[in-house]
């Protein structure tokens, strides 16, 4: 594993992601996400995953590759 935050806070699993077309509206919504308390983060990420599944084999399945992609909470 490379040294880095992941590594250092010992993260395993992929428990939240949002799929962005373009970078910089993944920008903006990763700065308006880092003002939330963290109280809100976890209500959020709850909505979608309330057992706090790890998500990687979802995002990682051929029908995301392929170009679908599951609608995301706003």
């Amino acid at each position: 594993m490379v040294d880095g935050f992941t590594k250092r806070y010992e993260i395993h699993d992929l428990v939240w992601y949002e799929i962005h077309e373009m970078m910089e509206s993944a920008i903006l919504r990763e700065k308006q996400l880092k003002k939330w308390s963290r109280i809100a983060k976890i209500r959020l990420l709850e909505q979608r995953n309330p057992d706090w599944q790890d998500l990687w084999p979802e995002l990682a399945s051929p029908s995301m590759a392929s170009g679908f992609r599951q609608s995301m909470p706003e």
